[in-house]
């Protein structure tokens, strides 16, 4: 199922420059289960909307996965 687009989402070409930026998850600990550009995109769209975290629509990672980055 895909998720609704909001228009504080990052484009392809925004993500390629971003991405590099974003460290592979540490050898040996637990595997990261969430997707770094939907955290991104979850912190855009509190910027530009200015909504309490808490509001956070249900389409994006939980937002206390979003607040601890």
């Amino acid at each position: 199922m895909s998720r609704k687009q909001y228009t504080s989402d990052l484009t392809d070409e925004e993500w390629a420059i971003l991405e590099p930026f974003f460290p592979a998850a540490k050898p040996g600990g637990r595997p990261r289960s969430v997707n770094m550009r939907e955290v991104m995109n979850a912190i855009f769209y509190l910027q530009k909307t200015g909504c309490q975290r808490a509001n956070l629509p249900g389409d994006f990672p939980p937002y206390s996965t979003v607040f601890d980055y």
